[in-house]
């Protein structure tokens, strides 16, 4: 087990816990037993407006408070793994939201990368941690760097296998997701449920 750190600020949602169940993403692929999603929200907890046409066509992924906000560094580690090349697509709620699962087994076909979008992989003592779905172009490190927890490495994004602006973290015990393992995680020593709001203050805010 790896115990970090949260890697964000602001109020942010728990989906898909794995204080729920397990394997939390309903599936063992990827090694994601044990990922773990926050979703953006602002003070009245919700992601973005919802208007008529939220719930009849996709979305600027621009229109949710979440998107760009930082993802920070949850440990001290090493950057082992980098890919900012997806772009960030539509966002999709209501009826675009049943279209969009529907075409997911052609992001599965995809392989790890159409899932993840962009992400860095984080290499501390015990294990590998993936953050995924980061805004293109928004990675401020690469492969070697050492970073030290709360140091930001990117922006939360709509990239990869998402329906709307999030942060998928996940551990492993390998970079080569193909043969990698699942790790369990923890933050600050425990694991919030599915419907959490976790609020983090910034310590460098006045």
């Amino acid at each position: 087990m790896v115990n970090l750190a949260f890697p964000f600020t602001g109020r942010w949602l728990t989906q898909n816990s794995p204080a729920n169940r397990v394997p939390s993403h309903g599936t063992t692929r990827f090694a994601t037993s044990y990922a773990i999603d926050f979703v953006p929200v602002n003070h009245k907890d919700a992601t973005a407006p919802i208007r008529l046409g939220s719930l009849l066509r996709p979305e600027p992924p621009q229109r949710f408070v979440g998107f760009g906000r930082p993802v920070l560094a949850p440990t001290t580690a090493t950057v082992v793994a980098v890919h900012d090349a997806q772009l960030d697509h539509a966002a999709y709620r209501g009826l675009p939201s049943v279209w969009y699962a529907l075409t997911q087994p052609g992001r599965i076909a995809g392989g790890w990368t159409a899932l993840a979008g962009n992400y860095v992989m984080l290499q501390d003592k015990t294990a590998i941690i993936a953050l995924c779905h980061l805004q293109q172009g928004s990675i401020a490190v690469q492969p070697g760097q050492r970073v030290a927890p709360g140091e930001m490495i990117g922006r939360c994004g709509n990239s990869g296998n998402s329906t709307e602006p999030h942060l998928h973290i996940q551990a492993i015990d390998t970079a080569d997701i193909e043969r990698a393992h699942a790790v369990p995680i923890t933050f600050d020593g425990a694991l919030p449920r599915n419907g959490q709001i976790v609020e983090i203050h910034d310590k460098n805010a006045l």
